[in-house]
């Protein structure tokens, strides 16, 4: 059964890549721009893991993946942060909201492919 991961990501371009690489991995891909697209798209069809960016239009990261860890349908959901953001304070913030994991860009594709398989592993 392949599973699916939502990537929320305002750059279309690395929105891209990021589908490229992790479709050619053998998942099923889904992609939003928008914090608000992205609760949308985990109502309409829930994913096994999303790729989350903070820096978003509408609602920002943080919020997206306070929301989802706050509903009782989808908390179990592993949340992986990509985000340029570096300080303390939003690493912080990352977990206090339930994220799972934070990864920096620029990121290399293999960390983020481990960081996938090993949440993956425990759903």
């Amino acid at each position: 059964m392949q599973k699916k991961i939502l990537i929320v990501e305002d750059e279309e371009s690395l929105l891209k890549l990021e589908s490229i690489l992790l479709t050619t991995k053998g998942y099923l891909v889904q992609g939003a721009t928008t914090g608000l697209a992205a609760l949308e798209a985990i109502a309409s069809e829930t994913p096994d893991l999303i790729l989350l960016d903070i820096m978003l239009p509408e609602l920002d990261g943080f919020e997206v993946c306070k929301q989802i860890k706050k509903n009782p349908q989808t908390r179990h959901i592993p949340i992986i942060f990509l985000s340029a953001k570096k300080t303390p304070e939003d690493l912080a913030r990352s977990k206090e909201v339930g994220g799972d994991q934070y990864i920096t860009k620029p990121f290399k594709s293999a960390r983020v492919m481990e960081a996938i398989e090993k949440l993956l592993e425990r759903n």
